[in-house]
């Protein structure tokens, strides 16, 4: 038996290629909107704007920031055999800002009043990593 097997029968963990670049930058201090603009595909850079948009209270700007870095998670979480459901450990760095955004983007929806996407960010936070869920909040 495979160490890493799945006995419970479900789709394995995706695990999102290492973009370090991005990260890198962010965590030198480089401006987010900088970030995002030179790795417009980077849904940490996305999550940061959210972050920072909604901390200075612009919850419509936040919304539309996490909304990007969710779509862009999306489509990087696709080409890496994602089939729509399944884990996506917060425990690999590169799902983060992919996690980041997902969480970013409940948090506006509900500071909105979408309650209804509210719900749905949050049960796929926490089916796609409880861990996640647990840390962010």
């Amino acid at each position: 038996m495979a160490i890493h097997e799945n006995l419970l029968g479900g789709p394995p963990p995706t695990h999102l290629p290492d973009d370090p670049e991005p990260r890198e930058l962010l965590a030198s201090g480089a401006a987010p909107a900088e970030v995002a603009a030179k790795y417009p595909g980077s849904s940490l850079a996305w999550a940061q704007l959210a972050d920072e948009a909604f901390e200075a209270g612009r919850v419509v700007e936040s919304y539309a920031y996490a909304r990007t870095g969710y779509h862009r998670g999306l489509d990087a979480l696709r080409r890496n055999g994602w089939k729509g459901h399944g884990p996506v450990p917060f425990e690999h760095e590169p799902n983060r800002g992919f996690l980041r955004a997902l969480h970013a983007l409940a948090r506006a929806a509900q500071a909105i009043g979408e309650q209804d996407e509210y719900e749905r960010c949050s049960t796929f936070l926490r089916d796609s990593s409880p861990t996640a869920a647990d840390t962010l909040g």
